[in-house]
């Protein structure tokens, strides 16, 4: 039985992954996380609660582990612009540490395609990064130093997720997908900017399918991992089609966030990795949930994390 610490497992990411590998016999999942945005942890799954930046706490267990699945980080181009030196603490020296302490087993790190920033061409992993953001540099400080440091490791370059995850951790409002999903079951109309930034997407569920084939499978190495390469226009457009009383207009004018990217995802389907959920199946789940009124209030701070962010002292 493999021994599995999720670090980061009470977030977005890390609810449903906990769940995937909980399930399986051959794991024995053990869940680190300082419940920034969570109340409490109910889970009948081994929880450590603690901070990633006590590094006391963490080496006396890391060792113990023979996967350690690193998703803690202060996540999002406005939670990171709030403290720079704060989020460059938290997405890359943590991550050094870890490199430099742990010997056992393999490290799966979580970056981010906003690596990338902008370039118009269909971009690969040996694209020259272009970060943009404090958020984008950490995470690539991050990667680069795994790559050069670490024995046995996956790095997953993420697409911009959408969806729900599993049924305990909070959702999130912050992402585009997901807030313009929202914007539409409220009656609003959906402004769009421009509208030909390309963004490559994923379900966030499908990021555990993604690390569990690649352990079962010991396929190492970074990838890009998203399901397609979709402009904010045509999202919108997706929208409409399954609401179809949703109003897009169209502003003339570019959008504050300059990131524009598109990205190929061959490396990792070559392994034989493929995403399991649809956009039409995370918008469609959002419309049941936010239509439904199981969000008692959409506009709580903690569903965006740079509004919940502003709000605390992580220091």
């Amino acid at each position: 039985m493999k021994k599995m610490l999720i670090v980061g497992g009470a977030g977005y990411i890390g609810g449903y992954m906990t769940d995937v590998f909980e399930e399986k016999e051959d794991y024995d999942v053990t869940v680190y996380d300082n419940l920034l945005y969570e109340s409490r942890f109910m889970k009948n799954v081994k929880f450590i609660f603690g901070d990633v930046r006590d590094t006391a706490r963490l080496g006396k267990i890391i060792n113990d582990y023979d996967i350690i699945v690193w998703l803690a980080a202060i996540v999002g181009d406005g939670a990171c612009a709030i403290d720079a030196t704060l989020s460059e603490e938290i997405n890359f020296i943590t991550v050094k540490w870890l490199v430099d302490n742990y010997t056992k087993g393999t490290i799966v790190f979580t970056s981010t395609c906003s690596v990338y920033g902008m370039n118009s061409e269909l971009i690969d992993e040996e694209a020259e990064p272009n970060p943009l953001s404090v958020y984008a540099a950490t995470k690539l400080q991050a990667e680069r130093y795994i790559v050069e440091n670490a024995k046995d490791y996956v790095i997953f370059r993420l697409g911009t997720l959408y969806g729900i995850g599993d049924s305990h951790s909070r959702l999130r409002f912050d992402l585009v997908v997901n807030i313009l999903t929202l914007r539409a079951v409220q009656g609003e109309s959906l402004t769009v900017f421009g509208g030909q930034q390309w963004r490559p997407i994923m379900h966030v569920r499908d990021v555990s399918y993604a690390v569990d084939h690649c352990i079962k499978n010991n396929v190492r190495g970074l990838f890009n991992l998203s399901e397609l390469n979709v402009e904010i226009s045509g999202l919108s457009e997706t929208i409409k089609r399954l609401l179809p009383e949703t109003k897009i207009i169209y502003q003339d004018m570019k959008f504050e966030d300059l990131r524009d990217y598109k990205v190929k995802n061959d490396r990792i389907k070559a392994t034989g990795w493929n995403p399991k959920f649809s956009l039409d199946e995370g918008i469609l789940e959002m419309i049941s949930i936010f239509s439904e009124g199981r969000v008692k209030n959409v506009s709580d701070p903690v569903y965006s994390n740079a509004n919940y962010l502003k709000q605390i002292d992580l220091r």
